[in-house]
């Protein structure tokens, strides 16, 4: 099991994110029409899985436009900004902050893909959201990068994860 913190307060995670090199697992996860969308509904796109606890906090709603903004330069890749969330939630956060080149996703059926991915939250205030980290996968959903942010309050390193998309 792995760990991170929230303002310096240890916390415990469901596992370790994927391996480099590994076949993303599979989800099923809620758009904002309340559809359920899996990789396949990705195939062939590179994905930047941009994972946060909530989009109603600074530090989630910064990395989500962040990487909003970075893809339009991009070819063939798709950011997939994954939370707790409800879709409705979600739905109104990109509409007030203009976030469009982004598929918002919500757990809110399911908590599979925190423990599929390694990151679901397993105690603490924020217990059954995910934590911050980032994965990025090539066409064939193989893992090229991850990161794991140790600390939840800070923001991931958007260049390492861009830079394997260059």
């Amino acid at each position: 099991m792995g760990h991170v913190t929230l303002h310096g307060a240890p916390l415990k995670i469901s596992g370790e994110l994927p391996a480099i090199g590994s076949k993303a697992p599979d989800f099923n996860l809620i758009d904002t029409s309340l559809s359920e969308r899996s990789l396949a509904d990705f195939a062939g796109k590179r994905k930047i899985l941009n994972i946060s606890p909530s989009l109603d906090t600074p530090v989630c709603a910064a990395q989500a436009r962040r990487f909003d903004d970075a893809v339009v330069d991009l070819d063939n890749v798709v950011v997939l900004v994954v939370t707790a969330d409800l879709p409705f939630a979600q739905s109104r956060f990109c509409d007030a902050e203009n976030v469009d080149h982004v598929t918002p996703l919500s757990t809110v059926r399911s908590q599979d893909f925190g423990r599929a991915y390694g990151i679901l939250l397993e105690e603490g205030p924020m217990a059954g959201t995910l934590v911050r980290a980032v994965v990025v996968l090539d066409e064939d959903d193989r893992v090229i990068h991850t990161e794991l942010v140790e600390e939840i309050s800070a923001e991931p390193d958007y260049e390492a994860a861009l830079a394997k998309l260059r």
